[in-house]
């Protein structure tokens, strides 16, 4: 079967390898399409530190059963149509044991510190295995991004009170979007670039900033009137927009980062305190938070074809990655093909 292989920096091959052998408690999956997202991004540049190269990326699965192992539940059956929880969890673990799994300190996510999906089949644990009924599986490849922005609002606990900020329209943006919407909340989303926001709009957000030719600050006291944004979901991971969330969160608002910065950042803690401010984390997503995305999915009319910016074959997806890495504004989600 092929697969594609990060082998260092900016260096990509295909490559033939074995089918995997199945295994009893396991699922034989046909890949039919794998996104890429930022952390594959990041690896292919050289900027991913969890990542263990060479390496197959890919964790955005879309793919189809072929045969299933012993142990196995009889509803997980050969033609259905699933995504993958790509990441493992120990159960050993502080976040195991408060049954908070996504967050486990040993996972080991497909495509970061294991191989991936970007092969013609893999075997996984039936427990890993979503089934996407009414789904294609092209579509399935956007459901796990989604998930973590939708995991992001739980966090945070949005209620049809609030007014959230959600800082980066990339695809975990948008489900955190696409969540709060869900919710009630008035959406406020902020991006550099406008066609991102328009897609932002349509999928719920009630407003939209670009900062780089709108003062945020100002736009959000109008929008707030004057109070901020009871709860800021930051998804780009940069030192300017997780001090953005900090200043743009109200008075005792929430403040949720789900974007790794890649420097450190420099806060002015006094707004910590005298703001009474809830900060925390959100990492991955439960299988909930997939459930729920299918939900939505299922019983929407998402504009799937604006988020899926190229389809391409396992050979075209060195050359994909250089195009993207040099316009990464212009792109939601390239996904590789392995029908």
């Amino acid at each position: 079967m092929k697969a594609i292989q990060i082998i260092s920096p900016e260096k990509v091959q295909t490559l033939e390898m074995e089918k995997p052998t199945l295994q009893p408690g396991e699922v034989l999956l046909k890949i039919h399409y794998v996104g890429f997202c930022g952390s594959d991004l990041n690896t292919f540049l050289g900027k991913n530190p969890m990542v263990k190269m060479p390496v197959i990326p890919g964790h955005e699965i879309g793919a189809v059963i072929e045969e299933t192992g012993s142990l196995v539940p009889q509803e997980l059956h050969p033609g259905l149509t699933v995504t993958v929880n790509p990441y493992t969890n120990c159960g050993k673990c502080a976040s195991c044991r408060n049954r908070r799994y996504n967050a486990c300190e040993h996972n080991e996510t497909l495509g970061v510190q294991r191989n991936g999906a970007m092969c013609g089949y893999i075997t996984v644990p039936w427990e890993k295995v979503i089934p996407a009924d009414g789904m294609n599986t092209r579509d399935c490849a956007l459901i796990e991004p989604m998930s973590v922005g939708f995991h992001a609002a739980s966090r945070a606990g949005v209620t049809d009170n609030d007014v959230v900020m959600v800082i980066g329209c990339g695809m975990v943006g948008m489900g955190a979007i696409i969540r709060a919407a869900l919710r009630g909340a008035t959406v406020v989303a902020v991006d550099l670039d406008d066609e991102k926001l328009a897609l932002a709009k349509e999928v719920g957000a009630t407003h939209t900033i670009n900062s780089r030719t709108t003062d945020v600050h100002e736009e959000m006291i109008r929008i707030s009137q004057g109070f901020g944004a009871d709860v800021v979901i930051e998804a780009v991971g940069n030192p300017v927009t997780y001090n953005m969330a900090i200043n743009e969160v109200s008075f005792t608002g929430r403040v949720v980062y789900i974007g790794y910065a890649k420097s450190e950042v420099s806060f002015q803690t006094k707004l910590f305190v005298q703001k009474e401010l809830n900060i925390c984390g959100s990492r991955n997503a439960l299988p909930e938070d997939f459930r729920a995305v299918i939900h939505y999915l299922n019983t929407h009319n998402f504009p799937y074809d604006k988020f899926i910016s190229r389809i391409v074959t396992p050979e075209e997806a060195g050359e994909a990655l250089q195009a993207w890495a040099a316009a990464p504004q212009k792109v939601f989600r390239i996904l590789a093909d392995f029908r």
